[in-house]
């Protein structure tokens, strides 16, 4: 059972429509304001990686380029981008405390 996404193209908004079979034709409206002019978008998807695709990725020294061992902002981007990649749980507090380092650093560095 498919699900479609549109656009409205009176109200810009988004919305799903879930499709019971295939071969269904039904005239869609908007579901804010019941405009028949709609857009079809397309949706985004997820692939699976294996952990080997997704290691090389971390070590391709093109996703270094912009890494900056001095800048904590740079260097939180990078640990955010590689727990994802882990597919790791860092704890519900990780992004906030790698923000708050950032923070701290900043401040550090600006009262100097």
């Amino acid at each position: 059972m498919p699900i479609y996404e549109y656009r409205c193209n009176q109200c810009k908004k988004k919305m799903s429509f879930l499709l019971m079979r295939i071969d269904q034709q039904q005239t869609r409206s908007c579901s804010f304001c019941k405009s028949p002019d709609l857009t079809r978008l397309f949706s985004r998807f997820a692939t699976v990686r294996s952990e080997e695709s997704r290691l090389g990725s971390l070590a391709d020294p093109g996703s270094l380029a912009d890494l900056d061992e001095s800048d904590p902002k740079s260097m939180s981007r990078w640990m955010k981008k590689m727990g994802k990649e882990l597919g790791e749980d860092a704890g519900e507090d990780f992004e906030a405390e790698m923000d708050k380092a950032v923070f701290s650093e900043n401040s550090e560095t600006d009262g100097e």
